[in-house]
């Protein structure tokens, strides 16, 4: 009775479009309430003792240096870069707009802020180019995706801190299945474009233009590899990777003179508030798995996933599924932070690593970025673009399907999450 009142009073809540973050507390308040077999007091309690973790630092410091590199000119720089060899290709604007996605992410650690800092250039030119709207925003909220795939990750970050695997080797492990996502929508923008006729911009590669944009867009392109060249190589922890992305962002913004005061404080101000939402989701989820765990129900459903599969290939299908489905119900902090404890045990009996599952288990609920009803990606390119969702989910559909993709290569071709960091072990 008390795991039926935890689980339906939780599912009421979200269908009654309560707040993620609130419904999980109210759910556990009420089960505390009416089965008190523990003290409602382990509420804050594990609240508190879930965010008061050093890794948890980066979080604020990734988003802020993500907010300071929209600011101060990086995105558009590195699109201007790209442009010059994609802009030609059939769908070349589109592909532009997917590879700045894939170089913003190994800035920002953020889906919502590359879509919004790549989608703000990119879907006005596309339109300006006869792109259709919906096939513009559509991509710019699925490439934006790709921002919590690629390192350096915040939700890798929650992940590590709440199976205790290792930050640096699930940033390593990031890497090429981050690319993958990239790729599959790639190959996805030129079918569509080839179709529709949307040709490239005509301007051929030129060593001039090549030069103007590399000189334009130098201090951009180190930001990655400062970054996560500095966390591959043990110089810094993730967590400092992230002050040192803050700092050289501040740095940068004001060698380009376009990062003044007025943006220093909206980025401020953008980062303590998503700060602020992101720390509560942790504290009050990890609270919920608090009492999940007491409650015996990892275990329950581990043996209920082990009755239902015994072949290896039809359980990661099956775990896939499900994670696709919550993705597109809830966010990805509060989903990774209750399903990571329940799902690995059952991953690793059958042999999969727990860093190629934390990628796996991001890669998931970053797809539900896209997926009604959450689809928090597709929210913030519409308001970009200014098109409505029925304009953009004929396109939505098209990326969902490349992406999925994308992830069965994710789960399947061990490798690509574990090859890398094998060879930096």
């Amino acid at each position: 009775m008390e795991i039926a009142l935890l689980f339906v009073s939780f599912i009421v809540l979200i269908l009654l479009t309560v707040p993620v973050g609130y419904a999980i507390g109210i759910s556990t308040l009420l089960t505390l309430f009416f089965f008190p077999s523990l003290p409602v007091v382990m509420i804050s309690q594990n609240a508190v003792a879930g965010v008061d973790s050093f890794p948890l630092m980066a979080i604020p410091f990734f988003i802020l240096a993500g907010n300071l590199m929209n600011s101060g000119g990086i995105a558009k720089r590195l699109l201007d870069f790209v442009n010059v060899f994609f802009g030609v290709i059939t769908g070349g604007l589109a592909m532009v707009t997917t590879v700045t996605c894939m170089f913003f992410s190994a800035l920002s650690g953020s889906a919502v802020a590359t879509t919004s800092a790549v989608g703000a250039f990119m879907i006005p030119a596309m339109k300006e180019k006869k792109y259709d709207i919906g096939f513009s925003t559509a991509l710019a909220a699925s490439a934006g995706t790709i921002g919590i795939i690629i390192p350096p990750s915040i939700p890798l970050v929650i992940y590590g801190v709440v199976v205790g695997a290792s930050i640096t080797d699930l940033f390593i492990a990031g890497l090429l299945p981050g690319i993958i996502m990239g790729l599959v929508l790639v190959v996805a923008c030129y079918i569509v474009s080839k179709k529709k006729g949307y040709v490239g911009s005509g301007e051929p590669i030129t060593l001039k233009r090549l030069w103007v944009s590399f000189k334009r867009a130098f201090w951009a392109l180190m930001s990655p590899g400062i970054i996560l060249g500095g966390i591959y190589s043990g110089i810094f922890t993730p967590t400092e990777a992230a002050v040192v992305a803050v700092v050289y962002s501040i740095i940068v913004g004001i060698c380009y003179k376009e990062l003044n005061w007025r943006g220093l404080y909206q980025a401020l101000a953008d980062t303590i508030c998503i700060n602020g939402v992101t720390t509560y989701m942790v504290g009050i989820s990890m609270a919920f798995a608090a009492y999940l765990s007491v409650a015996g129900i990892p275990q329950t459903i581990a043996e209920a996933l082990l009755g239902l599969a015994s072949n290896k290939v039809v359980l990661f299908v099956l775990v896939n599924l499900f994670l696709l489905l919550v993705g597109s119900l809830i966010d990805c902090v509060p989903a990774i932070i209750i399903l990571s404890p329940i799902l690995l045990p059952v991953m690793t009996q059958f042999g999969m690593d727990p860093i190629t599952f934390g990628v796996v288990i991001v890669a998931n609920l970053a797809i539900g970025f896209i997926t009604p009803p959450y689809g928090i990606n597709l929210f913030v390119a519409m308001a970009v673009g200014n098109v409505t969702m029925e304009r953009m989910m004929k396109y939505v559909l098209v990326f969902f399907l490349a992406m999925v993709a994308g992830l069965l290569i994710i789960t399947f071709v061990e490798p690509l999450t574990m090859g890398l960091v094998r060879v930096f072990a």
